[in-house]
């Protein structure tokens, strides 16, 4: 046992006795993160009862380390010194320490020098050193200090400490070095720049891919509770590694068993006789615990979990799955399930089927994730059926551990997989989920059916944008912003995960349809008006060609209609004369098996020969023929380049998909820039507003306007009244005519309760505050502001879901938007062409560019806006929900007449998208 590890365990106190936490502890900063070759890191703010911990530590450290650290010898910590680093205030002095399977493995903190400016110091044990510990910490306590304004971090070095040095310069953090006569100072910056953002995910997908490899890629299986009984789970799952050829060890653990499907059986983990990768638990719930005791025990890497009964049966069951999440953490294990069907990887030098299905994956480009157990075996026998490949396949089952963020980081490198399909019911962290999709997608395609989508969360909206930014409207902007191509149905989950397997990528929309039946090709050039693809007219050099060699009564035009007489060489000629032509993205082929064309192989091998002849996707659909189609046909195996569907609408619905991924992977990468909105300009009011109100408020209307003009908003002159001698007044100054608004912030539908009033005199504004008073209150504030020229009314919004994080929003605005319900949400930020494409997504767009000789609006200056409340939201997390409505867009510029803001407190912890595992519980005072 190691001198750094607590004999108690993870879950008894060490040193002091367990009691309350220290004032001021941040719990919601307690975080596990993987090491660079996925082993799990702890990490949590140091506590009081750490002190004989650190002494110990210490003690463990080389003279080196101990001299790079101090600047010299410094054998112990003790007395007023260990005092001192154990006890913090957790805001002006800060620490993190590091653990991996309960030792102590690092430590790094700050003591504030001014308002923003930390000195930073950390050390890690020799044994851990350059495998990313200090990296990790580093970051969390960067995080951490930029949460409390601290803009630099000030570490101090001996010159030659070169390992420190080339940390920090692999951060990516930017930093600036002075120096001395005998040591450095570097200035550590806290700003997250993209080249930080992009080298702390790339350090992250490294890391996960590791864990990952750890459980799809073993060279030892244990299946515990592997049960003699045929059809059985264990029993399958036994079955299945041993059948399906897995080329590692497979060892069944059944203490009543001498062997379990002719394979020699084990009492328990420990009693294996070699190092276990992997273990498939298949235990009733309540022995899942004490199995992964015996895992963590026994050193295993990873746990595949088959059993149910977790959370998904209510609260008791959740407490266990996270007594057992929480002991394979610290044993450095991670945990696919449960409540799942298994694992499978049928890459060529691994063939691991660790599942309980009785459908033998084939191998294949395709990664597969589904997160119901039931579903996964409906897609794996499907798949089957179609003739597709998997690469690997993971049940995720409840999640408690690896997701579908995790499995993309594995999937983004992984040679084996060139499709990615994903069946989810939940995101978990959709904010990481987003940054990581976006990346992954740039080099495959991601295909996802999520289900249990639902509006009912809009019901008590007190917004327009919140009302309007439903569930299934966060899930639809979250995906298409990342290029998910979003699917609805499990068919349509298949049939374009085939096609895009198959298909090379079309370079545009435009399709050449080709059949020898008018019918289906009438019911195929609808579904490509549907789907999103241009039918277009021949070229007449084409319609030349083609005449040249069909049948003499053809149609020549598109579609190309070959003719119950079509010949299987007709087939191939024309689809390879159309793919020639440059007016052609895409062919389509649509075949009845009558005539000539009768015999499915002839259609197959046509098909084949003409796919030979292009770097265009072909995709075909063979009405009339029996059987699965998919496994017939010579074009759908491995390496073929024609995807082939069952109906002319299915086979277009996926072409017009992965069209639509080619087209947004063609797109140049979201421009970056300096932020439009700094946190700086607004953060003054909204400190005060939630000084005065800690759980937050609506703003009200004259804050809401001000808060908007210090983001570069154009407003309209907003003054603040509290009678009806302040409204004469004010209309007098401002000068007639005028509109009188009641100004509180939480009124919804101002309009429709009485507290607007329009075009109003000095004396009328003095008449209609009075009416507006006796119908909303005698104390009631409003606010006074010109009447200005007409424009196009429009609304831009934003709100920060709890899950999704910020969206935005543009649409036709008024008192109407609701109604209309026209409006276009993105994920900020947005570059200038994000933007202005938003805007051409409305149905009212046209009113901006000049609809029936109307002058132009200036949608420039709309986009400008749109863009200022995308990096507003990002900047100051604290504003929760915004309407700016109407934004009156003129033929130069536009203003915002009324604003709605909500502020509310920030969450406390960790950013979602930092390079974390699932929030950790935090310790109890005296817990290791």
């Amino acid at each position: 046992m190691s001198d750094h590890t607590d004999p108690k365990g993870p879950h008894e106190p060490a040193g002091a006795g367990a009691g309350v936490l220290p004032p001021g502890y941040p719990t919601s900063w307690v975080a596990d993160a993987l090491l660079t070759e996925g082993t799990a890191l702890r990490m949590r703010p140091i506590l009081p009862s750490d002190a004989p911990l650190l002494a110990r530590f210490h003690a463990g450290l080389s003279p080196e380390t101990v001299h790079y650290r101090y600047f010299g010898a410094h054998p112990l910590l003790e007395g007023d010194e260990l005092e001192h680093l154990s006890l913090l205030d957790y805001d002006s002095r800060m620490a993190f320490v590091g653990l991996v399977r309960n030792e102590l493995i690092g430590v790094v903190r700050y003591d504030l020098l001014d308002g923003r400016e930390a000195e930073v110091a950390f050390v890690v044990a020799d044994a851990l050193q350059g495998r990313g510990v200090g990296t990790l910490l580093l970051e969390h306590l960067t995080a951490y200090a930029r949460e409390r304004g601290i803009d630099h971090l000030v570490a101090e070095m001996l010159p030659d400490n070169a390992a420190m040095i080339r940390l920090v310069e692999d951060s990516g953090l930017p930093y600036t070095v002075v120096r001395g006569t005998d040591e450095l100072r570097v200035l550590i910056s806290t700003e997250e720049t993209d080249d930080y953002l992009a080298r702390r995910d790339e350090r992250e997908r490294t890391a996960v891919a590791a864990s990952v490899a750890r459980l799809l890629r073993p060279r030892t299986v244990a299946v515990v509770g592997a049960s003699r009984r045929p059809g059985s789970v264990g029993n399958r799952i036994v079955r299945n590694l041993v059948s399906g050829g897995f080329t590692g060890a497979v060892y069944p653990v059944n203490p009543k068993a001498r062997a379990v499907v002719g394979v020699p059986a084990y009492p328990s983990l420990g009693a294996v006789p070699a190092p276990v990768d992997l273990a498939v638990v298949a235990v009733p719930a309540q022995g899942v615990l004490e199995v992964t005791r015996d895992a963590a025990a026994a050193g295993v890497a990873g746990l595949v979990i088959v059993t149910s009964g977790f959370a998904e049966l209510g609260a008791p069951g959740a407490a266990l799955q996270s007594e057992v999440l929480e002991l394979a953490r610290a044993a450095g294990m991670r945990v696919v399930g449960p409540n799942c069907l298994g694992v499978a990887n049928m890459a060529d030098d691994i063939q691991m089927n660790a599942t309980f299905s009785s459908s033998a994956p084939a191998p294949g480009p395709i990664g597969l994730l589904s997160q119901s157990g039931a579903l996964g075996i409906t897609l794996l026998e499907e798949a089957s059926r179609a003739g597709l490949g998997i690469s690997a396949f993971i049940s995720a089952g409840n999640k408690l551990d690896i997701s579908s963020n995790d499995m993309l980081c594995y999937w983004e490198k992984d040679p084996n997989t060139s499709v990615i399909a994903l069946y989810l019911e939940s995101f978990g962290n959709p904010r990481k989920f987003a940054r990581i999709a976006r990346r992954v997608g740039a080099r495959k395609p991601i295909v996802a059916l999520k289900a249990g989508r639902t509006a009912a969360g809009a019901r008590g909206a007190s917004s327009h944008t919140a009302s309007a930014a439903t569930p299934a409207v966060a899930v639809h902007t979250l995906l298409s912003t990342c290029g998910v191509i979003e699917v609805d149905r499990l068919e349509e989950l298949l049939d374009t995960t085939s096609t895009l397997a198959h298909l090379p990528p079309a370079k545009g929309r435009r399709v050449a349809l080709v059949g020898n039946s008018g019918g289906p090709l009438i019911l195929a050039a609808d579904a490509c008006a549907t789907s999103g693809l241009a039918v277009e007219e021949l070229r007449p050099e084409l319609a030349g060609e083609l005449a040249g060699f069909l049948p003499p009564i053809s149609g020549l035009t598109n579609p190309i209609d070959i003719t119950a007489d079509g010949t299987p060489e007709h087939l191939q000629a024309a689809l390879a004369a159309a793919c020639a032509n440059n007016a052609i993205d895409a062919a389509v082929a649509v075949v009845t098996t009558v005539g000539p064309l009768a015999n499915l192989a002839d259609v197959t091998g046509a098909l084949a020969a003409a796919a030979e002849t292009t770097t265009k996707p072909i995709i075909a659909c063979v009405l009339g023929a029996s059987g699965p189609l998919a496994s017939a046909a010579a074009p759908s195996g491995p390496g073929a380049r024609v995807a082939v569907l069952p109906t002319p609408e299915r086979a277009i619905a996926a072409l017009g998909r992965a069209c639509a991924y080619a087209a947004w992977r063609a797109l140049p990468p979201p421009e970056v820039h300096a932020p439009l909105v700094p946190r700086a300009s607004v953060r003054p009011l909204v400190d005060a507003v939630l000084a005065s109100s800690p759980a937050g408020r609506w703003l009200d209307a004259d804050e809401a306007m001000a808060l908007v003009a210090r983001c570069g908003i154009p407003v309209v002159e907003t003054v603040r009244v509290h009678s009806a001698q302040d409204a004469a007044r004010a209309a007098t100054e401002i000068g007639s005519p005028v509109a009188l608004k009641a100004a509180a912030g939480d009124l919804v539908h101002k309009s429709d309760a009485g507290g607007v009033a329009l075009g109003l005199s000095g004396a009328e504004a003095a008449a209609a505050y009075t009416a507006m008073a006796d119908r909303l209150g005698h104390s009631l504030a409003a606010v006074v502001q010109p009447m200005r020229a007409a424009g196009v009314e429009t609304i831009v919004g934003m709100r920060a879901d709890e899950a999704f994080g910020p969206l935005v929003m543009v649409g036709l605005g008024g008192t109407a938007t609701s109604l209309l319900g026209d409006h276009a949400f993105a994920v900020p930020p947005l570059s200038a062409d994000e933007a202005g494409a938003l805007i051409r997504r409305l149905r009212a767009a046209p009113l901006l560019t000049g609809y029936r000789n109307s002058p132009p609006a200036d949608v420039a200056a709309l986009a400008d806006i749109l863009r200022r409340i995308g990096d507003l939201a990002l900047s100051c997390p604290e504003i929760v929900e915004l309407d700016l409505n109407p934004v009156s867009v003129l033929g130069e510029g536009a203003v915002v007449l009324d604003a709605k803001v909500r502020v509310g407190p920030r969450a406390e912890g960790p950013e979602p998208t930092m390079r974390l595992l699932r929030r950790a519980p935090a310790p109890k005072e005296g817990e290791r």
